[in-house]
């Protein structure tokens, strides 16, 4: 019995589908979720969202968040999010290449976080699209647009 998981950012829903599971990155770990779960509401860690439909896993990358556990229905309420097909390496590359510089330039405090923010953001981006070369791709599901 699969369960239904919405992923929605600011901007848009990324994501809306039943699925078998869901592997997230919780504030305190990584947070495997099957269906009946019982309820849990937690805040998101940038890190790399899996989730498993019909024997194929598709792999997202989120900045933050949040994410409800209600019945057979998972809530996931993104900073950002994105399909691993989406990240354009070079430009998360050179998004890290800045953090970098940023931190390197010894700013106050509040922008120290803002950098290392920057940084974990684009660190997280590069993770996910080179497990997925490593992996060997992956189609992009029928629910995300490719925008």
């Amino acid at each position: 019995m699969p369960m239904m998981l919405e992923i929605t950012t600011a901007e848009r829903q990324v994501y809306g589908e039943e699925v078998d599971m869901l592997i997230a990155p919780g504030i305190d770990g990584q947070l495997g979720i099957l269906p009946r779960h019982a309820p849990l509401m937690t805040m998101l860690q940038p890190g790399e969202l899996t989730i498993r439909k019909g024997g194929a896993d598709s792999y997202f990358t989120v900045t933050g968040g949040f994410m409800e556990v209600l019945g057979d229905r998972v809530i996931i309420l993104a900073d950002a999010c994105e399909h691993s097909d989406e990240i354009n390496e070079e430009r998360a590359q050179e998004a890290m290449r800045r953090a970098q510089e940023r931190i390197a330039n010894r700013p106050s405090d509040m922008q120290m976080q803002r950098a290392l923010a920057s940084l974990r953001r684009a660190q997280v981006r590069l993770e996910t699209v080179r497990r997925r070369r490593a992996r060997g791709g992956g189609q992009l599901p029928p629910s995300v647009s490719s925008s």
